[in-house]
């Protein structure tokens, strides 16, 4: 039998395609991405409605693992409809002009069984950041879980201009809560 290096090379690539992780399918009905923050002295949360992720994740080579998330900022649910309609002003998240914040990771690493440790980019408002944060996996139901809290400082990324600025209102601490669900 005679192989050329025609026939080697599509052997390789099969090969090589066959052991690349796919993207895993998120199951937006069973995740969700959350704020929370305090207004007055008081913890508030609200929930973003619209958000997309694509995850790349392969347990036995977590560090090759790309993680990468889009929320659409118009569709913070505060719990109240002028409240919300507020959110997506100028002053706050500016979505006629910034309609999507993203995270892009540049490094997953294992931090022990069931957590990592992600690092990347955080886009909001026109303004970038480098963030890290935990984030624990776990099996559910036949799905991945991977759930994480990233604290980040509002005013770094322009949330809450002019008056809104006052941290006595509205604390410049909040916290981005995510549990995003998936699938093979």
């Amino acid at each position: 039998m005679r192989i050329t290096s025609g026939t080697l090379l599509g052997a390789l690539l099969a090969v090589a395609v066959a052991a690349s992780a796919a993207p895993l399918r998120t199951d937006p009905a069973n995740s969700a991405v959350n704020v929370e923050f305090k207004q007055m002295g008081v913890t508030a949360r609200a929930a973003f409605k619209k958000f997309a992720a694509r995850i790349d994740y392969d347990p036995a080579k977590p560090e090759a693992s790309r993680a990468s998330m889009e929320i659409d900022t118009a569709s913070l649910d505060v719990g109240e409809a002028e409240l919300t309609r507020e959110v997506a002003k100028k002053e706050w998240f500016n979505s006629a002009q910034y309609p999507k914040a993203t995270f892009v990771s540049s490094s997953i690493k294992p931090a022990g069984p069931g957590k990592l440790n992600v690092t990347g980019k955080l886009s909001i408002k026109g303004k970038t950041g480098d963030v890290s944060f935990p984030l624990t996996v776990k099996n559910e139901a036949g799905k991945q879980i991977f759930e994480g809290a990233l604290p980040i400082r509002r005013l770094a990324y322009n949330i809450g201009e002019g008056e809104w600025k006052d941290t006595s209102m509205v604390a410049d601490e909040v916290t981005i809560r995510f549990r995003i669900a998936a699938t093979q």
